[in-house]
């Protein structure tokens, strides 16, 4: 699924659907009979929620991965938004292999590309290091890699940046 990104309000949508998803799936937990059993719902019942796409379920362990997800995304358009106007707005398939070249790129062809993930570390599963490798070969004027993890404050990580024009960026989600 691709989201395009041309404003604040564009934003405040999707962020109100994760909060809705994140709220049916959290009513529908709560009715677990044992923590055993909502263990087990977690992990094989469809008791998520997408955190886009309205009403499509999912297991609740899918909705978190998804959720974060999407909220770097769109922390990362956000910022993106008051650095570019120039852009004409983002298109974002934060996760989707192949919706988009990159997680997120500018309406305007070539300005922006930018690569996202939230881990425990931006070290995990080498993801920062692969989503850099990809950014060295965009040809867009400005290429960003953002990320959330826990132990990071929100801002630029200049010690992360390993690839030459690629800039690192800590989201606050």
């Amino acid at each position: 699924m691709i989201l395009t990104i041309r404003s604040r309000e564009d934003l405040e949508q999707y962020l109100s659907a994760i909060d809705h998803a994140t709220a049916t799936a959290m009513e529908e937990f709560a009715t677990a009979s044992s923590p055993r059993e909502a263990l087990r719902r977690m992990k094989f019942e469809q008791i998520g929620r997408h955190p886009i796409e309205k009403d499509r379920r999912l297991n609740l362990i899918e909705q978190v991965n998804q959720t974060f997800t999407y909220l770097v995304a769109l922390k990362a358009a956000e910022w993106l938004l008051d650095r570019h106007p120039e852009a004409g707005g983002f298109h974002l398939a934060p996760g989707a292999v192949m919706a988009l070249p990159f997680d997120i790129m500018s309406v305007e062809p070539g300005v922006v590309d930018a690569e996202t993930f939230a881990a425990t570390h931006p070290d995990s599963n080498r993801k920062l290091i692969k989503d850099l490798a990809k950014l060295s070969g965009s040809a867009a004027r400005h290429r960003y890699a953002f990320f959330y993890a826990p132990a990071f404050p929100a801002g630029r990580v200049e010690r992360l940046e390993r690839v030459s024009g690629v800039e690192v960026h800590c989201v606050d989600i």
